[in-house]
């Protein structure tokens, strides 16, 4: 039996590829309907995530005070230096959820 040469076999894997993309081509949609439906999917999705965040930042809020008093009541010298952190992590959480409603227009 005779082997087949290297201009059938490059033949046959391009007749393959060829084959693949016409078959990928072939399967995909309209690519704004996707996009759109991903937009208003993520829009949904933005008053659940700053609800979240300010739960979290509560949260963060919360522990912080504790562990801030922890450490007042304990004579800790970097009290107000701690309390300062997290105050300021939970301001971050809140301006983050502002700038992108405003970034975003939602």
């Amino acid at each position: 039996m005779k082997r087949p040469g290297k201009i059938y076999v490059y033949g046959a894997m391009l007749e393959a590829a060829l084959l693949i993309s016409l078959s990928v081509v072939a399967q995909t949609a309209d690519g704004n309907a996707g996009i759109t439906q991903a937009n208003t999917l993520v829009r949904g999705y933005y008053a659940t995530a700053t609800n979240l965040m300010y739960a979290i930042g509560g949260i963060l809020g919360l522990i912080g005070a504790v562990r801030t008093y922890s450490m007042w009541v304990h004579g800790d010298p970097h009290t107000a230096r701690v309390a300062a952190a997290w105050f300021s992590a939970c301001i971050f959480l809140v301006v983050v959820a502002t700038v992108i409603q405003s970034f975003f227009g939602l």
